[in-house]
């Protein structure tokens, strides 16, 4: 999609409310549902994060957005598609300046060069105890991105119109930390399986600019 279309839909987006569970709810498996209505106590101890649902024209002035793949280590979210961003530390204002900060230490976007527009829906991701916070942004120049090297195994440029086609949702079966191999919904993005917290965001987002288009 041509990026000053995109700009133009996501100016009607703003206006739209959010789906949250509607949308978060598509790719889940159906038991996942009940669990994540029973963490609401939970979620007030959990620990707090933000990413950015980052969208920028290519050089052809296509919209893209960014993802990111995880190194192997050890840890729950190891070799994971995401979107950049992290946890909030104490030097940060607000969860939304944790997600900019961690955005540029990811990927080297500038803070000046991120343009929030929209605050989405929260996440609670139970195997790592983080509530995560994502936002909608724009950068309106192609980012020359910077690979940060001992966290981001590699950087994942998704052309819009791809993650739009409902061809991108596939089912992948993983094992996850409440069952054992379990089928759940997924997105197909270049190549990447992109499933969980990272899904769940990525569905309210297509529901909006779906919505807006």
């Amino acid at each position: 999609m041509n990026f000053d279309k995109f700009l133009k839909s996501v100016s009607k987006v703003k206006n739209i409310p959010l789906n949250g569970e509607t949308s978060h709810f598509k790719m889940v498996p159906p038991f996942r549902q009940a669990l994540l209505r029973k963490q609401k106590e939970v979620i007030k101890q959990a620990k707090r994060a933000g990413v950015v649902a980052l969208f920028y024209p290519d050089s052809q002035d296509e919209t893209h957005f960014v993802l990111i793949l995880r190194k192997t280590y050890e840890g729950v979210h190891s070799a994971q598609v995401g979107f950049p961003g992290g946890k909030l530390e104490t030097q940060d204002a607000s969860i939304q300046a944790a997600a900019i900060r961690e955005t540029f230490e990811e990927v080297g976007v500038t803070q000046n060069q991120i343009d929030i527009i929209l605050k989405l829906s929260q996440v609670y991701i139970p195997p790592s105890n983080f509530y995560v916070q994502p936002f909608l942004g724009i950068a309106k120049k192609t980012p020359q991105f910077i690979l940060q090297e001992d966290e981001v195994e590699s950087i994942i440029e998704v052309p819009l119109q791809h993650f739009l086609d409902d061809t991108s949702i596939i089912t992948k079966t993983v094992s996850t930390s409440y069952c054992v191999d379990v089928e759940v919904p997924a997105f197909k993005l270049n190549g990447y399986t992109v499933w969980g917290a990272t899904a769940m965001m990525l569905s309210e987002i297509k529901d909006l600019l779906k919505e807006g288009i």
